[in-house]
């Protein structure tokens, strides 16, 4: 590699990091759109459930084959690209193999578990492809998961495959050179290719410029490849691989099926309790709050936890499968919920940057605009979707905070809901009956 090439590697290098730390800015300036939550709370169980959960996918290994084949892919993704550093190095300095001579004998066991990992991606890649073009699970051809949502994980499917092919042909070709007689150039006897030795006879009678050149567009061909990929995940539900890990460290640790007291009503409720208030005065706000809101209406409305819940989606439908509602073909896609919560929040972050840092209202909102009442009146609230998120996702939290929105900012719950509580205020119960016949409810049954 000539020092030309050294230079225009730093300058794709620094472009690459350059783009993607801009996005992850611009993910954390639309994350931070929402209401403020406190969840430092007991540090030892958020890292036990993230070494748990996270890293260890305890959650995917529910579904066997599914999970085990995710364990690979993502064992594969994280360790193999520990080789990326030293392909960093040897990019920027013209060096080849430069942690050989340090690691000795430990380089070999390195470079042929990477290569083993390579080829058990392959196959787990290939399976996940029939998975979802040929076999055609029920939850990746849902109504909600079409267009690009839907080509995007064949995206990454592609892009994993020939990724790790790159890198097995890029050893196969290194290792033909290493074994040159009188040797070639800097190819030095190093590392170990359980895998890639079956490839380099490929390379037998080819002239050994010629096969330096193969390895050179081979060795461009992956780096580019990973930077690309790399910058990608922003557009991607691929970018749970990064959010997972946060995400899972700040998940509610309550028990499932415990909601939380909207602040602003229990502000309300000691107002009204407190006998020395004003009963007709209404409660001061402080110079220039904004009035509370009950509810959530747009992604701003929502807590941060719950925005960085949608970045994490990773689409694979587990919720919308386990989910009653939508067994019974009710319009409720919990993976829909997320996906739309997302979609609308990379709305408003471009409204942002396109107004210099100020929101321009756009006349448009997360409820009605994405997700519809009837989606949202369609959940049972039985955390069947939290309960099978693999990255402790809860698209129930933001149900019942648009719920909340409809039955106390606009009165526009169910009729059947409205008469209940309208009983549950008149009479101190669900049935239509005054307080003395309160028991008449059993002669119902």
């Amino acid at each position: 590699m000539s020092f030309l090439d050294n230079i225009l590697f730093a300058i794709i290098l620094i472009i690459s990091f350059g783009y993607f730390i801009s996005n992850i800015k611009k993910i954390y300036r639309n994350v931070n759109l929402g209401i403020d939550i406190d969840r430092k709370d007991n540090s030892k169980q958020r890292w036990k459930n993230m070494a748990m959960i996270a890293l260890g996918q305890s959650k995917m290994v529910k579904r066997p084959v599914a999970g085990f084949l995710h364990i690979i892919v993502y064992a594969g993704f994280v360790i193999i690209n520990i080789e990326l550093l030293e392909i960093i190095i040897d990019g920027l300095f013209g060096t080849h193999r430069i942690f050989a001579p340090f690691l000795g004998g430990f380089y070999d066991v390195l470079i042929a578990s990477f290569e083993i990992l390579a080829l058990l991606v392959i196959v787990a890649v290939t399976v996940f492809w029939i998975r979802r073009n040929v076999i055609k699970l029920k939850r990746f051809i849902n109504p909600d998961l079409k267009g690009f949502p839907k080509n995007d994980a064949n995206y990454i499917l592609y892009f994993e495959t020939i990724l790790m092919f790159l890198f097995l042909f890029m050893n196969a070709s290194d290792l033909h050179l290493q074994h040159v007689p009188g040797g070639y150039s800097h190819f030095v006897k190093a590392g170990s290719f359980p895998v890639s030795q079956f490839l380099a006879p490929l390379f037998n009678g080819v002239n050994s410029d010629l096969v330096a050149l193969f390895y050179e567009l081979f060795w461009w061909l992956h780096i580019v490849g990973i930077l690309i990929f790399m910058n990608y995940l922003y557009f991607s539900k691929h970018l749970h691989i990064l959010l997972a890990f946060p995400n899972t460290y700040f998940a509610d640790l309550n028990p499932l099926g415990k909601f939380d007291n909207l602040e602003s009503v229990t502000k309300e409720v000691k107002m009204m309790m407190d006998p020395n208030a004003d009963p007709f005065a209404a409660p001061a706000a402080a110079e220039g709050e904004v009035p509370a809101k009950f509810g959530a209406s747009d992604v701003q409305d929502l807590n941060w936890v719950q925005l960085l819940n949608a970045y994490t989606c990773t689409e694979c439908g587990r919720c919308t499968s386990a989910c009653p509602a939508n067994i019974t073909g009710k319009k409720l896609s919990p993976r829909k919920i997320m996906m739309d919560t997302r979609d609308r929040m990379e709305e408003v972050g471009k409204n942002i940057d396109a107004n210099k840092g100020v929101f321009v209202p756009d006349n448009k909102t997360l409820l009605n605009d994405y997700i519809t009442p009837e989606e949202l009146w369609a959940c049972t609230s039985c955390n069947a979707c939290v309960e099978e998120c693999p990255v402790s996702i809860s698209p129930l939290s933001i149900i019942m905070d648009m719920r909340r929105y409809l039955v106390m900012e606009q009165s526009a719950a169910p009729a059947t809901l409205n008469a209940m509580m309208t009983n549950v205020e008149n009479n101190g119960a669900p049935w239509p009956y005054n307080q003395q016949d309160r028991l008449n409810w059993k002669n119902e049954i």
